[in-house]
């Protein structure tokens, strides 16, 4: 008489995982379509995602611990942060998410294109963005889990500073004002502290706030290791008051001083006041 028992994963610590993983275990294609309805209000804007419990038996199998990141280059509508969100939320671990997907625009003829379109989604990356949202706030509310709900999202671009190349009699008191401003017009603060948060090497999901510092908007990133601040009207009084924060390091636009002397005296008020910070102008 042959005897067959079954060999559990979780019984039996380091056994290889079996090359099929069958649909009771991580879901179906069908399943993963009601999970997608479940929080687009019972319509379905995507034709094939894929199932969270998929993304979770593979997060398992890894091992995923508190502060992992979970990196998803093919993000299409996101399953993976959503099952990232799942994950935390019933592991009370903070796991963090990468989502990487190109803007393709989703095609409005199509039953799932119209569905999509309705929400006011036009491409895929709208769709994983909208998805991330309404999965964060279904799982809070079900499971009023403390984990951190948020994303940032970030577009691939080129750089916010402007390609100037002239020579000195390209200059004359005509055009003077083309030349005051190197960034490239149409660039937020925003672009602009992201693009300094890359240059000097600090992540891009590190805390950032916004405070108000005599009327102008600064941003203080990881507390004081960073201010920013690309405002006009930078004076002596503003500098002042920034150093009072000791910040490691401090970032102005050239063009947002109130004048050449201004740009000078906040330099030297800097060093004077708050001699550990190291102040970049672009």
């Amino acid at each position: 008489t042959r005897i067959t028992r079954k060999i559990y994963l979780s019984s039996l610590d380091g056994r290889t995982p079996e090359t099929v993983w069958f649909g009771k275990e991580v879901g179906t294609t069908r399943l993963a379509s009601s999970e997608l309805k479940s929080i687009f209000d019972g319509k379905a804007p995507f034709d094939t995602p894929k199932p969270t419990g998929l993304i979770n038996r593979m997060l398992e199998i890894a091992g995923v611990q508190e502060s992992d990141y979970v990196l998803d280059f093919f993000s299409g509508s996101a399953t993976s942060a959503h099952a990232a969100l799942n994950f935390s939320a019933s592991k009370k671990l903070a796991v963090n998410f990468i989502q990487v997907q190109v803007d393709e625009t989703i095609d409005s003829n199509t039953p799932s294109g119209k569905v999509a379109n309705s929400f006011g989604i036009g491409s895929m990356t709208g769709l994983g963005k909208e998805r991330i949202r309404r999965a964060g706030a279904k799982i809070k509310e079900e499971t009023g889990a403390d984990i951190d709900y948020g994303f940032r999202v970030y577009r691939l671009d080129e750089s916010n500073m402007a390609d100037v190349y002239h020579t000195p009699q390209d200059y004359d008191q005509d055009n003077l004002e083309l030349f005051a401003d190197n960034v490239k017009e149409g660039r937020s603060a925003d672009d602009l502290l992201a693009q300094i948060m890359l240059d000097w090497g600090l992540p891009l999901s590190l805390k950032i706030e916004e405070v108000n510092i005599e009327g102008k908007r600064v941003f203080q990133v990881a507390g004081n290791s960073l201010m920013a601040c690309f405002e006009t009207g930078i004076d002596e009084t503003f500098a002042k008051e920034v150093a009072k924060e000791e910040p490691l390091r401090i970032v102005f636009k050239d063009a947002g001083f109130a004048s050449d002397t201004a740009k000078s005296n906040v330099k030297q008020l800097l060093k004077q006041l708050s001699p550990e910070t190291e102040m970049k102008v672009i």
